[in-house]
């Protein structure tokens, strides 16, 4: 399985795409700026979206490319997401005025779009062509959220993990403690000196991934990668993490593999 990171910037700068992953070539994680560097036959060939929540860095590009490929398509494309993530959506962009209601258009019958709602702790079966198990994930944010691990069903493989915007929160580390772990990409969307800011909009910094990381259960070690940091403060906030490690190195605490989250890089899982 092979994730394709579209979008990992908590913002736009040049180079900087919002949040968005492609799995395998027919699911869209998200659905930030980055949608934009795909094909209009690479578009066409996604047959669900999965939306961790509302917030518009990770739903900017949906209704755009929701245009951009109906004509292309004889299905309707699959958006899945929390149900409130769902009724923001139709209230707020699919509402005929700040963007067509896609779920009736050209008819209720066969539309654009059709939504489907999940819920925390739910398995889904997606993809036709390479099936996938996705399992939804707790999150904590400002609206309702979700994370996903997502892992090839066929060969029953380790799981690719994201958390999705979230702060602190023990019951994710409960589930994913309990998978397959392959690669875990988890948000750190502020600079330490930021924190409060971090706090107050339910996103980490590196003082509170810290803390996060420590529930993950000993003996227990995979690659991390930090994603969803500010444009202006990326610099700041790898130095901080890096200095973390560098203190769990001097005192023989037991280490992770950190890593920045790069747009157009590849995860094999």
């Amino acid at each position: 399985m092979q994730v394709r990171v579209l979008g990992c910037s908590g913002a736009i700068a040049k180079d900087c795409r919002t949040t968005s992953f492609l799995v395998d070539d027919d699911l869209l994680i998200d659905a930030g700026t980055g949608v934009g560097d795909l094909t209009l036959e690479q578009m066409a060939g996604i047959d669900d979206v999965l939306l961790t929540h509302s917030h518009l860095d990770h739903i900017a590009a949906l209704p755009l490319m929701i245009d951009a490929i109906a004509s292309r398509r004889a299905q309707p494309l699959r958006v899945h997401a929390l149900r409130a993530t769902i009724e923001a959506l139709r209230a707020h962009v699919f509402n005929n005025v700040i963007w067509p209601d896609f779920a009736s258009i050209p008819s209720r019958e066969a539309p654009f779009v059709s939504f489907h709602d999940i819920a925390i702790g739910q398995t889904l079966q997606l993809g036709s062509r390479r099936p996938k198990a996705i399992e939804v994930l707790p999150a904590v944010h400002t609206v309702p959220a979700c994370g996903y691990a997502v892992r090839c069903a066929a060969s029953q493989g380790p799981h690719w993990v994201f958390t999705g915007d979230t702060e602190r929160n023990p019951p994710f580390w409960d589930r994913v403690n309990a998978l397959d772990v392959a690669i875990l990409v988890i948000e750190t969307a502020f600079s330490d000196r930021e924190k409060a800011l971090a706090e107050r909009s339910l996103h980490l910094s590196p003082a509170s991934l810290v803390d996060e990381l420590a529930h993950i259960a000993p003996g227990r070690h995979y690659p991390i990668y930090i994603t969803h940091t500010k444009p202006a403060e990326t610099g700041e906030i790898m130095s901080q993490i890096d200095a973390i490690t560098a203190d769990w190195q001097a005192r023989g605490v037991a280490q992770h593999d950190i890593r920045w989250l790069q747009t157009a890089s590849v995860l094999t899982v």
